[in-house]
This record gives structure tokens, sequence and C-alpha cells, in this order.
């Protein structure tokens, strides 16, 4: 079973780590070079790559910094 990880970066975009496909609302597969062992996906809705990030969210402010809830010990 392949496992995927999906990160938050604090203010930037989600790190999507482990063999993916992401597809649009219509269906179709938006390639991704087998070889990369991650992507980032955009937040802020300001890349010119979007889904995929292009670093955009530097330059117009965007912030989220969402935690995880710490387990209960």
């Amino acid at each position: 079973m392949s496992q995927v990880t999906i990160r938050c970066r604090q203010n930037g975009p989600f790190l999507v780590e482990g063999p993916v496909t992401v597809v649009d609302h219509l269906g179709n597969v938006f390639p991704i070079p087998a070889d990369k062992p991650a992507v980032a996906l955009c937040r802020c809705g300001h890349s010119a790559k979007r889904p995929f990030c292009d670093g955009s969210h530097r330059s117009c402010n965007f912030v989220a910094g969402e935690t995880a809830i710490p387990p209960i010990a």
C-alpha cells in the first residue's frame, strides 16, 4: 500500500508527498513528472499555475497557520 502525506505549510501551500494524481472538476488529469517526490498545491488562490503553487503566497500576504490538535496523554 502506498502512503501519501499532506503537509500544511505555514502561510504556504499544501505539500503532497507520495504518488498522487491531481484531477480537475472535468476529470482531466494534471501532468506530474513520475520522478517528482512531492507537489505543492496552492492555497492562496493567487498562483498562475493553479492548482500548483508558484510562490505567489509570499507576495500576497497569505496567512494560514492551522495546527492539529495535540494527542491527549
